[in-house]
């Protein structure tokens, strides 16, 4: 693998004009791809083998007229102080509303007045009407959502409070500034990492180049693979953070290998076949993660996988091939490691050298970290794990469940809405229940649906339930029930449970079949759906991880640690996740204006991308500790060895994916803000506490025990010779063979 990747990074360096040449038609390509190709609208979003989809299908296949998946809306009214909805005044302008919102969208599929409807408050102050569109709300366009803002807005013009609920206002928040935050902090840390404008700046280039091309390729094959516009948010996020760092790692090892007296094309070399084999197999570890998503089972998520490990895959190529080309442009102006430019501060490299020539490496605090760490490994391990555990307990308290309206910031049109609903009607209105009862089985179709009706109506929590709405056939009924709790409460989920209970017995007394559908129970099935992957996916992603990092460590006991190491630092992050977002700690801070259950994607996703990345850093910064203990050096100084080269790279890698991830705190979606947070935090406690104390500490306790491999799968495994031991090998070759041809002296 060194060598390959020795002579690639040659071949890019004198090659260059070509390489690059290469990169930008690819760029222009994708570029070209993308604005012409057709735009795509955002795919459906369904989840297979769960009840609630199998529901929606049955009623897609019976009554597509009801348009039970479609998006929905719930526009709500409240009179002005002493007034009532029915007043003359209000009535007229309420209905006027409603005819306006159904002529506004051609995909509105019903807009019923909750005069019709009967959906009006007891005390007259309320009232809601019902939209149902004939796309899910992922299918609507920003100029659907319009049409209906702009119709309420028209309403509250004669003093009606006017707001609007529902799914059918959900869409992608923007994140462009968020990026560009992560982008800034990225540089002002290259800046200082490298002490050049030069040097930082061609991780940003490359990231960008990489982005650029792998979110093209997916808006160009958006409508062909049926990818929605979610699909390249994740692909964006990951493929800006791995890009960056194994640009990074490439040119941090590039200047190293300068500061130890190789020629730039040498230099370049080796420094793709040291540093770009631990890109590969670091990249490999988070393609593994994203592309294991698929056993979830939920499309969207799966293509969301692909997506993203196609753009590291793009990262990864670029970093091997691209970085050394720009490396070659750049010349003389990428100074050698401990060398900055007259702007930073340049001068200082020669009492580097200095030292470094009289056997003094430099005393970086890396080293010093290092050196306290192995003097002390049982404190270190001791304080880390104690510290994480703690972090870890309100795990044990976990609710997960899918943000509702009841979630969103006070300020939005859609909590609002929700509020009056509650007040008005009662919290279970936010989120009733669609029973669909499947009555060709039946002897008496019309008998059968009173009998589940009835039935349903006897559970608790149950608050009302609607009479049964039959197709045109009368072998399906749709029945609402509205619960008596909010649609995210654990009595709600009771419920769905209940109810599903009872379909035994219905059927055995009837001959019909029921299924529970709706938002609330699609919400429920998907965190159950979500639960049941988790232990399989982890299974899967840490499996396979696992047997690649025996590959590039040669050890049982190394990756074993790494694997550990990584669930204490995602426990610890969920921890933190639970105790901000669900139980309200320092919630003002980050903006929390509403605790509830924890998002069900949430556990499984950051398993997914804290997972790819955390062995990233495990890759990165103990190949170099491995590569110390190849060439001869002890254990302990080893360890001193990988974190004096790693440590500053490493921790300058782990403050830009930090950075990147924070700046989605700053959103006003809930589950954007959650997302950030907990990538933010599993970042910092896995590079900060996991590699960078529990991981030295653990080495320098077991010592030469740490590289152990059995013989026998020590002969069973390829030699993929991650450390460069080969190059090192060719080189003493090549020293020999030139003092064999040196003429002898007389």
């Amino acid at each position: 693998m060194a060598t390959f990747l020795y002579k690639l990074g040659k071949l890019a360096f004198r090659r260059r004009h070509f390489v690059a040449l290469i990169w930008v038609a690819l760029l222009t390509l994708a570029g070209v791809g993308a604005a012409s190709a057709p735009t795509a609208a955002s795919s459906s979003f369904s989840i297979p083998g769960t009840e609630a989809q199998k529901a929606f299908d049955l009623l897609e296949k019976r009554a597509p007229e009801a348009s039970a998946d479609g998006a929905s809306a719930r526009v709500v009214f409240k009179a002005p102080g002493g007034e009532k909805v029915t007043d003359k005044a209000n009535k007229a302008e309420i209905e006027k509303t409603v005819a306006a919102v159904k002529a506004g969208s051609d995909q509105v599929a019903r807009a019923d007045s909750p005069f019709a409807t009967k959906t009006v408050s007891k005390d007259g102050s309320t009232a809601y009407a019902s939209v149902s569109y004939k796309v899910t709300s992922m299918e609507l366009t920003d100029d659907d959502r319009d049409a209906l803002e702009k119709t309420t807005d028209k309403a509250r013009e004669s003093g009606l409070t006017v707001e609007v609920g529902g799914d059918a206002l959900q869409a992608m928040p923007e994140t462009g500034s968020t990026e560009i935050i992560g982008i800034a902090v990225a540089a002002v840390v290259l800046v200082i990492t490298f002490g050049s404008l030069i040097a930082a700046g061609l991780p940003l280039i490359t990231a960008l180049i990489g982005v650029g091309i792998g979110v093209s390729s997916i808006t160009a094959l958006a409508n062909a693979l049926d990818l929605g516009t979610t699909t390249s948010t994740l692909a964006m996020m990951i493929g800006l953070a791995v890009g960056i760092d194994y640009a990074l790692f490439i040119v941090s090892r590039y200047r190293g290998e300068l500061a130890d007296g190789r020629d730039r094309e040498e230099a370049a070399g080796r420094a793709v076949g040291t540093a770009g084999s631990a890109v590969v197999f670091a990249g490999l570890t988070v393609v593994i993660a994203l592309v294991g998503l698929a056993v979830v089972n939920i499309p969207m998520l799966t293509k969301m996988g692909f997506a993203a490990a196609g753009t590291v895959v793009i990262a990864v190529l670029i970093a091997l091939t691209l970085i050394p080309a720009l490396l070659g442009y750049a010349g003389k102006r990428v100074l050698p490691a401990g060398e900055k430019s007259k702007l930073f501060g340049g001068g200082k490299a020669r009492k580097a050298r200095e030292s470094a020539e009289a056997g003094e490496p430099k005393q970086n605090m890396g080293t010093r970290w290092a050196r306290f760490v192995v003097r002390r490994p049982i404190a270190v391990l001791l304080v880390g794990i104690v510290g994480l555990g703690a972090a870890a307990i309100p795990v044990s308290k976990l609710e997960l469940g899918l943000p509702d309206d009841g979630a969103q910031p006070t300020s939005t049109t859609q909590r609002k809405a929700y509020d009056l609903v509650s007040e008005g009607f009662g919290p279970g209105f936010n989120g009733p229940l669609m029973v669909v009862g499947d009555l060709e089985g039946a002897d008496d179709p019309k008998a059968a649906a009173g009998e589940i009706t009835k039935t349903i109506s006897k559970l608790d929590d149950v608050l009302t339930v609607a009479p049964p709405m039959f197709n045109k056939e009368k072998n399906t009924a749709i029945i609402s029930v509205v619960p008596s709790s909010k649609p995210s409460g654990l009595e709600t989920e009771d419920l769905v449970h209940s109810i599903r209970d009872t379909g035994a017995q219905i059927k055995s007394d009837s001959g019909a079949e029921i299924m529970v559908t709706g938002t609330t129970a699609m919400n429920i099935d998907v965190s159950q759906k979500l639960n049941d992957a988790l232990l399989p996916y982890l299974a899967l992603v840490v499996g396979l991880a696992f047997l690649l990092l025996i590959v590039v460590f040669r050890s049982i006991l190394v990756p074993l640690k790494a694997a550990l190491g990584f669930l204490l630092s995602v426990l610890a992050a969920l921890g933190a996740v639970v105790a901000v977002f669900q139980w309200g700690w320092l919630g003002s801070l980050f903006g929390v204006e509403q605790t509830g259950p924890i998002m069900s994607m949430m556990p499984i996703f950051m398993v997914g991308v804290v997972f790819g990345l955390a062995m990233d850093y495990e890759v990165f910064l103990v190949t170099r500790m491995r590569e110390a203990y190849v060439h001869g050096e002890r254990p302990g100084q080893a360890i001193v060895t990988g974190f004096r080269h790693g440590a500053r790279v490493v921790s300058a890698a782990a403050v830009i994916m930090i950075a990147v991830f924070a700046g989605f705190i700053g959103s006003s979606e809930q589950m954007v803000k959650m997302i950030g947070f907990g990538l933010a935090i599993a970042v910092f406690f896995d590079a900060f506490v996991v590699r960078m104390a529990l991981v030295p500490a653990v080495l320098a306790l077991l010592g030469k025990k740490a590289w152990w491999l059995p013989k026998w799968l020590d002969r069973a495994l390829p030699n993929v010779d991650v450390e460069g031991e080969g190059l090192r090998t060719a080189a003493e070759k090549d020293a020999d063979a030139a003092s064999d041809r040196e003429p002898a002296r007389v």
